[in-house]
């Protein structure tokens, strides 16, 4: 399922206001259409992937967080 730019423009608003964050910003992925990147000051930090199930439309936001990345 593709996200068209006017859900990538809402996804934007809503992660920027859900984080209290305006350095996040989304990207169309060049590989595929189903995903967006999401980034904080240009660095890759997760994707977002589209699903619609029974008429229904929902968004999964995906962080890896490695164990390299922990606090000591």
């Amino acid at each position: 399922m593709e996200i068209t730019p006017e859900e990538l423009i809402k996804i934007q608003a809503y992660l920027r206001g859900k984080f209290d964050n305006e350095s996040i910003a989304v990207r169309p992925r060049s590989q595929t259409t189903d995903s967006i990147e999401v980034l904080i000051n240009g660095e890759f930090i997760g994707l977002v992937y589209k699903d619609e199930d029974e008429g229904e439309r929902s968004y999964d936001f995906n962080m890896a967080i490695l164990d390299i990345d922990l606090p000591e």
